[in-house]
């Protein structure tokens, strides 16, 4: 799996944050996170992405955003935090997680505490495609 930034997508990043636990890309149409190898990736770093990247687009909750988690690293999401997202009213337009086969059933969990549906891919580029060609529904 390759990073955002090993890619051709990568120059038309608008604007990016760089965190202790990982680096996000804001594009015209998505958001995209890849989070660093072993990071236990929770509701505190949840909150510095969004305060960060909802204050960029100028959104107070979130509903017009295409999330995209690049998961290139191994790392494990605290599933139980997504009701905090949820609690404090925010929301996404659509979740899309890229991974590889061998890390499904850490989504099937994740599953289990986000409100609404999330789209799988293993390849990141069929993701921006299917962002960017407006195929996703809303949550």
């Amino acid at each position: 799996m390759n990073s955002i930034v090993e890619t051709s997508f990568y120059p038309q990043v608008l604007k990016e944050f760089n965190y202790p636990f990982g680096n996000v890309f804001i594009f015209d149409k998505f958001v995209l996170s890849e989070i660093d190898e072993g990071i236990d990736f929770g509701w505190d770093n949840g909150r510095t992405i969004i305060q960060d990247v909802f204050g960029f687009l100028g959104t107070s909750n979130g509903a017009t955003v295409n999330f995209i988690s690049n998961r290139v690293n191994s790392y494990s999401v605290i599933a139980t935090d997504w009701i905090k997202f949820f609690n404090n009213n925010y929301l996404l337009k659509s979740y899309i997680v890229v991974f590889d086969k061998s890390r499904f059933s850490n989504l099937e969990i994740e599953k289990l505490f986000f409100k609404g549906n999330i789209k799988h891919f293993t390849a990141l580029d069929i993701a921006v495609n299917f962002v960017e060609n407006d195929m996703v529904e809303m949550i």
